[in-house]
């Protein structure tokens, strides 16, 4: 009976020990994303109301669901999947059997990711100063932007159909990072934070602003589509395969990182 016992808390232990390390490694999976208290939401006080940027999530349709089924082939692209989920087919009653194959184009297919890093110090927007040299006591300084900046991101490379392509590449760096991505974003003049820095007497004081960016890296497969009908079935067929890499940055919307430095002599 001891023996069963012991057993039985040799298992348990196990099991308990390979739940933690399970959680232990979900949690430092999500390391790399976690945003640093450096970086502050802007998102209220912007004095520009950047648009949402809604991701092109999209349900197919029974039809496109029968034709994404009817190929080996990976196809995430949401404008091909809107064009399936817009069309109907409708079969005459012949007595013969139809055959038809119609040409849909060459389209990027789907994405598949290599790599994600952001990057917390993508572009410097924004430069604050204050200069206490001639002081005998310590002076407060806040964020305020000085000028409206605009941020743009973009592909590495030119590559056919971009903008189908960027889609892609912004959905996969969002379920990655779970960060508010945006190929273009703007920092309103006047936007202001109340993230408070002292800068001692005798000293010059900087606070410098940026917007951080995803870099986004990865392969892109392109292939030539036909619909087929056959004895009264759609299917599709994909020819011509091949694969690019590529890569982007992506802004991160309505966030900035702060840097702060303070030196006995101007910079």
């Amino acid at each position: 009976m001891k023996r069963i016992v012991a057993v039985a808390m040799l298992i348990l232990l196990f099991c308990a020990s390979a739940s933690s390390l399970s959680y232990a490694k979900e949690e430092t999976k999500e390391t790399p994303f976690m945003i640093p208290q450096s970086v502050l939401s802007i998102s209220k006080e912007n004095t520009y109301k950047n648009p949402t940027q809604d991701l092109p999530y999209l349900q197919p349709s029974d039809l496109a669901k029968q034709l994404l089924e009817s190929t080996e082939e990976t196809i995430e692209n949401p404008d091909l999947i809107r064009i399936m989920n817009e069309s109907s087919i409708q079969f005459a009653k012949l007595g013969f059997a139809m055959k038809a194959s119609i040409y849909l184009g060459e389209w990027p297919l789907a994405y598949e990711s290599e790599g994600t890093e952001v990057n917390w110090e993508y572009q410097k927007v924004n430069t604050n100063y204050i200069d206490n040299r001639g002081g005998n006591a310590p002076k407060v300084m806040s964020y305020n932007q000085e000028q409206q900046k605009k941020i743009t991101g973009g592909l590495t490379a030119k590559i056919p159909n971009s903008e189908a392509v960027e889609k892609m590449m912004m959905i996969s760096a969002s379920e990655k990072t779970s960060l508010p991505l945006s190929f273009d974003t703007v920092v309103g003049q006047g936007t202001k934070k109340n993230n408070q820095y002292n800068v001692p007497s005798r000293q010059v004081g900087y606070l410098y602003g940026y917007v951080p960016a995803v870099q986004e890296k990865g392969n892109v497969t392109y292939g030539e589509v036909y619909l087929t009908l056959r004895a009264g079935k759609p299917k599709l067929d994909v020819k011509n395969v091949t694969q690019q890499g590529i890569g982007a940055w992506i802004p991160v919307q309505d966030n900035i990182s702060f840097t702060f430095m303070a030196s006995t002599q101007p910079r």
